[in-house]
């Protein structure tokens, strides 16, 4: 798989990152065989988070991919933490127990990189940098970064932290592409001129931040797929014709749809069917015109000024 450099990062990535969210949902046979097929498709970038399945998933994929030294050589591990029931908590103490707890369950010493799950309304920058430090020097943690915050709440934690925040983890798809329809429609009046992430798009690139994308089929806050919906039949017409042409699924177009952006996205894939994520894959070789581009982005209803 065609890889890329992580934000402002030295480390070497696959431009896909596998979701890991729903592994639990597998037998241990078909688990087995879902991991081993990304890896001899170069798809070794595996994203997980503490509340995933409770932490189950995370230990499932540990046995999965059957967790050793020269496993973990060969594969790029990326955790999240700070959601607990009824709380955001991006405390010291709770960062530091929730990485401790992460490394047990997948059974390595470090993770690749760690993101600060959901923005925490309580949260105190010079806790986050203690806690970032520790691990660094411990070396549990190599690279640090965010999910779902926009510019001044990133700002905020860079006025403490030291080390570069790599990657945000947003919600972004063809249906759900806000951050990219308000600098379309700049000082216009439609619903999609409005500027509801303080422009988070430019500000990653401008700081060499990688966007991965979650949820790139849902549209909707987890409302459905719009691939084969019956909401979106100008749109899926119109991926179904680029699909045609290059003779791949619709998965794959809606995936190269985000690859074709300038911003260098790495994509969260969330199927844990081998079929999807074989067609994810064949995205990092498909290069969208740029007519072809704006013609799946008009197509969801997404509107040029």
């Amino acid at each position: 798989m065609r890889t890329m450099k992580l934000g402002s990062s030295s480390l070497e990535v696959p431009v896909l990152a596998v979701g890991c969210m729903r592994i639990n949902g597998l037998e241990k046979a078909e688990a087995e065989r879902f991991v081993q097929t990304s890896l001899e498709h170069g798809a070794n970038f595996f994203d997980h988070a503490d509340i995933y399945g409770g932490g189950k998933c995370e230990e499932i994929f540990a046995d999965a991919i059957h967790m050793s030294d020269d496993v973990r050589e060969k594969i790029i591990l990326q955790s999240k933490c700070g959601i607990r029931s009824g709380t955001f908590d991006f405390s010291k103490e709770h960062i530091l127990n929730s990485v401790d707890a992460i490394l047990k369950r997948l059974r390595t010493d470090y993770l690749d990189i760690l993101l600060l799950h959901r923005p925490d309304a309580l949260v105190e920058p010079h806790e986050v940098a203690e806690a970032f430090d520790k691990l660094e020097r411990s070396g549990k943690v190599r690279h640090f970064g965010v999910s779902n915050q926009n510019p001044m709440q990133i700002q905020l934690l860079k006025k403490a932290v030291k080390q570069p925040l790599v990657a945000n983890q947003l919600q972004l798809s063809i249906t759900n592409a806000n951050m990219i329809s308000n600098g379309v429609n700049v000082n216009m009046t439609v619903d999609s001129s409005i500027n509801r992430d303080g422009s988070i798009l430019d500000y990653c690139r401008l700081n060499d931040i990688t966007i991965q994308p979650w949820s790139p089929f849902q549209y909707g806050f987890f409302e459905g797929v719009f691939l084969g919906s019956e909401k979106f039949p100008e749109l899926n017409k119109v991926i179904d014709e680029v699909a045609a042409k290059y003779e791949v699924s619709n998965t794959t177009i809606a995936i190269a749809w985000l690859l074709r952006h300038p911003a260098q996205m790495q994509p969260v894939t969330g199927t844990m069917n081998i079929e999807r994520i074989l067609d994810c894959i064949k995205a990092s070789e498909v290069h969208l015109t740029r007519e072809e581009w704006y013609a799946i982005y008009r197509a969801a209803g997404n509107i040029l000024p």
